[in-house]
């Protein structure tokens, strides 16, 4: 019955694609959980009456968020072809890849992070400053606890973002579903390796949704 309807699909080739797809998102996301935690941190905490307000580097910083936030990703690809020849050596494959999903996504998630550290009770943050709390205690104690549900549907939906970064990725060469479907399927007009491919996508972006939907409710006490 599959092989009917897929009759030109490859299972060999769209269990690696599919591989490549799940390592791309999975590192990616790791670096952006890291990279836009830190960049939200730095535009909350320098804002007017935050513990390091100061208006430059806020301003620098959400600056550089928002120029990077306003690039196309498939035009950022192209953009950072030297850095990442540089980086990884070369500019194809799914580790080629990954310097420009972190670097696009990552301002995405900041803008997030800052939405979410915004939701916490000041109260909550006076109390720990009354009670003497260093910066560092207030940042992990407070300010990303408090934070932490909002944190996590942050990253699902840029996890899911990413997905749909991977596949704009593979027209360029970088491997996993979105390489396959523009390569083998849409070139050459196989639009059953095109249906596989699609198909499979949406099962990691539902996996992925999933997956962040029950740790956001297991996390959040509210």
């Amino acid at each position: 019955m599959l092989s009917e309807l897929f009759p030109n699909v490859n299972i060999e080739d769209l269990w690696v694609a599919t591989q490549e797809t799940l390592y791309m998102t999975v590192i990616a996301v790791i670096g952006t959980l890291i990279l836009g935690i830190l960049l939200g941190l730095l535009l909350f905490l320098t804002e007017r009456g935050n513990l390091w307000e100061n208006t430059i580097l806020n301003f620098i910083t959400a600056t550089v968020v928002n120029v990077f936030r306003a690039i196309p990703f498939i035009i950022l690809i192209l953009l950072l072809f030297p850095f990442t020849d540089f980086l990884i050596g070369t500019i194809r494959g799914w580790k080629a890849a990954l310097p420009a999903l972190i670097i696009g996504a990552a301002p995405f998630y900041a803008r997030l992070v800052e939405i979410g550290l915004k939701e916490v009770d000041k109260g909550v943050i006076e109390a720990a400053k009354a009670m003497g709390a260093k910066t560092n205690t207030i940042i992990f104690k407070v300010l990303l606890p408090e934070s932490m549900p909002a944190l996590i549907s942050g990253i699902t939906v840029t996890a899911i973002a990413l997905i749909s970064y991977t596949a704009m990725a593979g027209i360029i060469g970088a491997g996993g579903l979105g390489d396959l479907a523009y390569m083998k399927g849409f070139q050459r007009r196989d639009f059953d390796v095109v249906l596989a491919c699609t198909i499979l996508i949406i099962i990691i972006v539902f996996i992925f949704q999933i997956i962040g939907d029950l740790l956001s409710k297991a996390i959040d006490k509210r």
